[in-house]
């Protein structure tokens, strides 16, 4: 079974609010953890209406996103959505925390001096 999952995209990193995204990566997950497919969404311009629509046209099961409003979270939730905020860091970072299954909510993966990469 994949997982299917929307995260919201700023340049090369997550987009530090879930309404103000212009862009979205869209993946598919297989259970051992490799990404099935990869697809990248540019929106006519930022909505967290329109991300929550694409989210529910494409049957997404996940959302990975920096901040949210409540208004958003609680309604994605109702709609069976999970939803991992108040994340940060460089995308290709977060997109390996999430195969991996070790993603979790209010992670932060910027590296830090000193630190390896």
């Amino acid at each position: 079974m994949e997982r299917r999952v929307l995260i919201t995209v700023s340049r090369d990193e997550i987009a530090p609010r879930f309404d103000l995204t212009t862009e979205a990566l869209l993946l598919n997950i297989a259970e051992n953890g490799e990404i099935v497919t990869r697809r990248s969404f540019l929106l006519a311009h930022a909505s967290g209406d329109e991300l929550c629509d694409l989210a529910l046209s494409r049957d997404i099961g996940t959302i990975v996103c920096g901040g949210i409003e409540d208004e958003y979270y609680h309604y994605l939730r109702w709609k069976r959505i999970d939803v991992i905020d108040s994340v940060m860091g460089p995308l290709e970072r977060v997109v390996a925390s999430l195969a991996s299954g070790r993603l979790k909510a209010g992670d932060i993966l910027y590296e830090r001096a000193g630190e390896p990469a």
